[in-house]
């Protein structure tokens, strides 16, 4: 039985999308933007979720890279990882 890639977007062989994602994430406001730091931090604990499936969470279908951008968002897990 094959694992679900606990794997962001272009890690999961999705480089368009990835970066369809990148340019999103660029075009963000900065009032609403994470920073770079808090950025990196939530999708390092992203990427050792097990809800995570090649970029996309399964608790509730977000692509993570782009939730994790918006500095007010949350992680949607009961365990809230970030």
């Amino acid at each position: 039985m094959n694992r679900p890639c606990r794997c962001l977007l272009k890690q999961a062989g999705e480089e368009e999308l990835a970066q369809t994602v990148s340019e999103y994430v660029s075009t963000l406001d900065p009032d609403i933007k994470a920073d770079g730091e808090l950025y990196r931090a939530r999708l390092d604990k992203c990427g050792s979720c097990d809800s995570l499936n090649s970029g996309m969470c399964v608790k509730c279908g977000c692509y993570v890279e782009m939730r994790a951008a918006v500095k007010k968002n949350r992680c949607p897990s009961e365990d809230k990882l970030w």
